[in-house]
């Protein structure tokens, strides 16, 4: 019998959560004598996998030694999604003056309600990644416990073997955490914590300027907590183009979300409730008491306890397990997918590599990792969006680039919602309507990029987009508008001359 897990709070919503991906007395099948596939790895990537592999008639293992549905479903998108939406409810509902609305300023977070309906939502969800879905409707037996591999073809979960003739690791990723002196006495959250507070931090400092780092900041700062963000480099969101993370640093100022950079946290005390943070910022030392510390600073693959080398597989504790562009371990008939293989953490790529695993683990299909097109999105406010390579990354590769921007208040919409703060962006290759990459920063970019990403995935051209009537008025018309300037550099003069002594000649 498996070990009971826990979400806290302990709430009937949580409950709920709990019976569905992780149910207490759920008993592990006795193992058919071989699997075609054993999964080890409930998350996106897991799920997927199982679920695809048994629909196509495969007898499936899933191995799980926590909650069914991952990060994702259980402490990332679904929950900071939620919490993420409470605060831009707050946030838009206080700035509506300019809009005609009365009296929003002064409203405030029911902490205890944004964190009700998040759990509600996580609940709700939860019933597509139960056992009892995976168990009885697609058939795949479910085993809760810690897997670990016994060999280069089987797998043990607490007494039992399973045996495969192939095995896809998905165990995804936890939160890296700073070897920072004293923290570990002091008390800190990650995503995997911060959802169980039952009260709004007043003070709430986050380590970290990444995707993580920047939502939870943004949102628990519109909740109403006081928030400073410990950045140990010299910009937020530094993997995505300076001016579009200059956008979101002007809007966090805004908001009264304090900024250090280039500082470097020295150790952490715990007095009383309170955690004195100790760091230096150009060359002078400071400390910071908060109330909470919320680590935000990337993600590190859960390669541990596994006994990789059984199976021989190689793995590095940092980058996570090596695959080959088919996504196969060392062990040829080992496969990975999603975040304890891949460099893009994502729920999306981790999906889309869970369909290339089915078809070269079962079909000898020669599917490769390299071709995915995957776009992502970081959901401050503004969101930025992304797909394809940065400017620098394609002349890295060889590219003559074409680097076309439209600024969001060119369009009628933005100006009438209020939000022009963005812009569209392409990088063509030069000479052609060849789209290489796109960065969209606006309120809702994580909607508008896959138009973009359509585009590149397909081979389709700039000026195909173009040729696509957009509804007015939308944001979206300035991905529209960036086809027009194109358009209109291909105007050359010579071309220029042609065309005005053609139509000299029509007024003849």
């Amino acid at each position: 019998m498996n070990e009971p897990s826990t979400v806290l709070p302990s709430s009937e919503n949580n409950q709920t959560l709990i019976d569905n991906v992780h149910p207490a007395g759920w008993e592990n099948p006795q193992p058919a004598p071989r699997y075609n596939l054993v999964v080890l790895g409930g998350g996106p990537a897991g799920l997927v996998t199982a679920a695809g592999a048994a629909g196509l008639g495969a007898k499936v293992a899933l191995v799980e030694n926590a909650l069914l549905g991952g990060d994702c479903l259980n402490n990332g998108c679904v929950p900071s999604k939620s919490v993420v939406r409470s605060g831009r409810a707050l946030h838009n509902a206080r700035n509506t003056g300019l809009l005609g609305a009365l009296d929003g300023a002064n409203l405030r977070a029911n902490f205890a309600g944004v964190m009700a309906r998040m759990e509600k939502i996580r609940a709700g969800l939860s019933d597509h990644d139960s056992a009892q879905r995976f168990s009885r409707e697609l058939g795949v037996d479910v085993f809760f416990g810690h897997g670990r591999f016994a060999g280069p073809d089987r797998l043990q979960v607490g007494d039992k073997i399973l045996r495969f003739k192939k095995a896809a690791i998905c165990t995804g990723a936890r939160a890296a955490v700073p070897p920072l002196a004293g923290l570990e006495e002091s008390g800190y959250l990650t995503n995997e914590t911060v959802f169980a507070l039952t009260e709004l931090p007043e003070r709430l400092a986050v380590f970290g300027a990444g995707p993580i780092g920047c939502e939870l900041a943004q949102a628990f700062a519109r909740l109403g907590s006081e928030v400073t963000i410990f950045e140990y480099g010299p910009r937020l969101l530094p993997r995505e183009d300076r001016d579009a993370a200059e956008i979101v640093r002007k809007a966090f100022t805004a908001e009264g979300i304090r900024l250090c950079f280039n500082v470097r946290t020295q150790h952490v005390e715990r007095r009383g409730s309170e955690r004195i943070i100790t760091y230096v910022d150009d060359g002078h030392s400071d400390t910071l008491a908060v109330d909470q510390i919320l680590i935000g600073i990337g993600r590190a693959p859960n390669v541990d306890g596994l006994d990789l080398e059984k199976a021989g597989i190689d793995y590095h504790p940092k980058s996570g397990i090596k695959v080959n562009d088919r996504l196969q371990t060392s062990n040829p008939r080992i496969f990975a997918a999603g975040d304890v293989c891949s460099r893009y953490k994502f729920t999306h790529t981790a999906d889309a590599q869970a369909r290339i695993v089915i078809a070269n683990a079962l079909f000898m299909g020669r599917q490769r990792n390299s071709r995915l097109v995957i776009p992502w999105a970081t959901y401050t406010s503004p969101e930025i969006a992304h797909v394809g390579m940065y400017e620098k990354e394609a002349r890295d590769r060889g590219y003559q680039v074409t680097t076309l921007t439209v600024p969001l208040d060119d369009t009628d919409r933005a100006r009438i919602d209020g939000e022009t703060e963005g812009f569209a962006r392409v990088h063509l290759k030069k000479g052609s309507d060849k789209i290489l990459g796109a960065t969209i920063v606006a309120q809702h970019a994580g909607e508008m990029i896959g138009e973009l990403a359509l585009a590149v995935t397909n081979g389709l051209g700039l000026t195909a987009i173009g040729r696509t009537l957009h509804p007015y008025p939308t944001q979206a018309e300035a991905i529209k508008k960036l086809a027009d300037a194109y358009n209109r550099s291909r105007l050359t003069p010579g071309l220029k001359k042609v065309l005005d002594l053609w139509l000299r000649w029509q007024r003849r």
